[in-house]
């Protein structure tokens, strides 16, 4: 079985199991000026940093960024790439539009 917790449980032959999501359906978080798929959180942290973000917080499991101008917003994301789900990549895409989008794998 698997550790993520992600997925669907169903009854086979009597036995519950643990069916995986489609690899279809998973989601990456792209730059959109250069349609580059954002694949770590140095990456991330780089791109939001030409827009005008920087580090505010970091402890072992999350990062997070605000606004050098002093705005309310933050951004946190897992320090483990890994463990960005849609939630964290739809959280910089609402508060960069025009500059990331979310889409299927």
């Amino acid at each position: 079985m698997s550790g993520s917790g992600a997925g669907v449980w169903v009854f086979k032959n009597g036995v519950m199991q643990l069916e995986q999501p489609e690899a279809a359906s998973r989601k990456v978080l792209v730059y959109v000026p250069t349609n580059e798929v954002v694949r770590s959180v140095e990456a991330l942290e780089r791109r939001l940093g030409t827009l005008g973000w920087e580090r505010y917080y970091e402890n072992r499991s999350i990062v997070q960024l605000h606004k050098r101008d002093g705005g309310a917003d933050l951004i946190t994301i897992p320090r483990d790439f890994a463990n960005l789900r849609s939630t964290h990549m739809y959280d910089v895409v609402v508060k960069n539009r025009d500059h990331f989008k979310v889409v299927d794998a």
